[in-house]
C-alpha cells in the first residue's frame, strides 16, 4: 500500500516534485514503533488540510498551533480524556496567500505571524496575521511579494523583534516595519550566490543583540557540490542603520566535506550554533556545531554523521535544544526497514566533548513519515513534531513524544 498523493496542486513546480518524491514510501502494519510516541491528529487532504512542512507552536494553555500546505491553518486543543481537537483557525484562497510550508509565531497580544511561498496579490507569496476575535481569526496579508516589491516565494517563517519587526528570507533577508500606513519591506541582504556569498536562504535566528543567523542551501565557494555547498551567514546591524552579511562558514571548504544545510540555527547560552547538513563525506547528512573562536573566526565540529539505515538518513530542520544541553532532531529518511520512513533522534552531551545518540522513534508510514520540519519542546520536556505524509489518513500528522 502506497501513500496517496495530495488532491491539488501547491503552485510551483519545485513544491510539486517534493511533495511527490515524499510521498514514495511504503506502508507497513505496525501501529507505532514505540509507546511514548502518540499521533495528535493524522491529516485526511479535506478541511483540516494536509502536508505538514512547518514546525508546531505552543501556546500558554497548551494548544498548538501549525499549517499544512493545503492551504490551512490549524489549532490542536488538548482534551480532558487525553485526545485532541482539531481546529481549522483560516483556509487559504490563493489571493490571501497559498500552500504555506513555514511554522507560526505569536506576538505579546496573541496574534499569530507566517509565511506562504505563493499566492497573494502578486502570486509570489506573503507574510500574513490571524488575529483572534469574538468571531474567529481574522486575517490580514501584510505583505506581498511581487514585481513591486523585492523577494519572492518564502518558505520559512519570520521572527520578531522587541519592537514588533518582523524580519525572514524571500531569496534575500528581509525586514518587515509596521507603520501608520501599513507595513514596510527593507531588504536587509540579497543573496547571490557569487563571489562567497550564499543562495537560497531558510529561516533566521534572532539573538540578544538583535543579530541574524541563518544558512543558504547552495552557494559559497565551494567545488564539491556544484553551484557551491552552503554557507551560514550572521547579518549584523551598522553604525549607519544598515546591516552587513558575515560569513561565518563557508561549507566543503576547510575538510568539513557537509553540504546543503537546511533548517532552523539554534544557539546556546554560550553563543554556539548548531543545524544539521549532510553531502560530501557525511553523505547521510550530520549534525554539527560552530563555535565562535577568541580570534573571531567560527570553528565547525561535527557532534553525530548518520549512517543512514536504522539509525536514520537525511536530517533536516535543525535541532532543538533542552535546558540540559540535548539536541532533538528528525531525518526524513532511514529508520524502519521496511519504510524508510524517518526518525526522531536525541543527542546527549557526554565526557570528552562526546555525544551519544539515540532513536527516539522510529516511522513505519501509519503513525506518519518523512518529518522535515524541527522538533518542539514543552516545561515537561515534551517533544512535538510534524510529517509531511503518512498517518491513517496519508497526509501527515502532528505527534507527540512524551520523555
Amino acid at each position: 500500500m502506497r501513500l496517496r498523493q495530495p488532491r491539488s496542486s501547491l503552485g510551483t513546480a519545485l513544491v510539486t516534485v517534493a511533495m511527490l518524491s515524499a510521498l514514495a514510501v511504503t506502508l507497513v502494519t505496525t501501529a507505532w514503533a514505540d509507546p511514548k510516541y502518540k499521533v495528535l491528529h493524522s491529516f485526511t487532504g479535506g478541511k483540516d488540510g494536509g502536508g505538514l512542512w512547518g514546525s508546531l507552536l505552543l501556546d500558554k494553555r497548551g494548544n498548538l498551533y501549525g499549517t499544512t500546505a493545503l492551504n490551512t491553518v490549524f489549532e490542536l486543543i488538548p482534551g480532558s480524556n487525553g485526545g485532541w481537537r482539531l481546529k481549522v483557525l483560516h483556509t487559504f484562497n490563493g489571493n490571501d496567500g497559498s500552500g504555506p510550508m513555514s511554522g507560526l509565531i505569536f506576538d505579546p497580544a496573541g496574534n499569530l505571524y507566517g509565511t506562504t511561498p505563493t499566492g497573494g496579490a502578486q502570486h509570489w507569496g506573503t507574510v500574513f496575521r490571524l488575529s483572534p476575535s469574538t468571531h474567529g481569526w481574522k486575517e490580514t496579508v501584510l505583505h506581498s511579494f511581487g514585481f513591486n516589491s523585492q523577494g519572492c516565494c518564502p518558505w520559512a517563517g519570520v521572527v520578531m523583534d522587541n519592537a514588533g519587526n518582523l524580519f525572514g528570507t524571500a531569496g534575500v533577508a528581509f525586514e518587515l516595519s509596521p507603520g501608520d500606513g501599513g507595513w514596510k519591506e527593507t531588504v536587509l541582504h540579497d543573496f547571490t550566490g557569487q563571489h562567497g556569498d550564499g543562495s537560497g536562504p531558510y529561516a533566521v535566528t534572532l539573538d540578544g543583540a538583535g543579530n541574524l543567523y541563518g544558512e543558504t542551501n547552495m552557494g559559497g565557494t565551494s567545488t564539491l557540490c556544484g553551484g557551491g555547498c552552503g554557507t551560514v551567514y550572521e547579518l549584523r546591524r551598522t553604525s549607519g542603520g544598515g546591516w552587513k552579511e558575515h560569513i561565518l562558514h563557508d561549507f566543503g571548504t576547510g575538510g568539513d566535506e557537509l553540504g546543503f544545510p537546511g533548517g532552523t540555527l539554534v544557539l546556546d547560552q554560550g553563543g554556539n550554533l548548531y543545524g544539521t547538513a549532510g553531502g560530501g563525506r557525511y553523505a547521510h547528512g550530520a549534525v554539527y556545531r560552530l563555535r565562535r573562536q577568541s580570534d573571531g573566526r567560527w570553528k565547525t565540529a561535527i557532534q553525530h554523521s548518520f549512517s543512514g539505515g536504522a539509525g536514520g538518513d537525511g536530517p533536516s530542520g535543525g535541532v532543538a535544544m533542552d535546558p540540559a544541553g540535548n539536541l532533538y532532531g528528525v531525518t526524513t529518511n532511514g529508520g524502519d526497514a521496511n519504510c524508510g520512513c524517518g526518525v526522531v533522534y536525541k543527542l546527549k552531551p557526554s565526557s570528552g566533548g562526546k555525544w551519544t545518540y539515540t532513536v527516539l522513534h522510529r516511522f513505519t508510514g501509519y503513525d506518519g513519515a518523512q518529518p522535515i520540519a524541527q522538533l518542539i519542546l514543552d516545561r515537561k520536556g515534551n517533544l512535538y513534531g510534524t510529517t509531511i505524509t503518512g498517518g491513517a489518513g496519508g497526509y501527515g500528522v502532528a505527534f507527540e513524544i512524551t520523555p
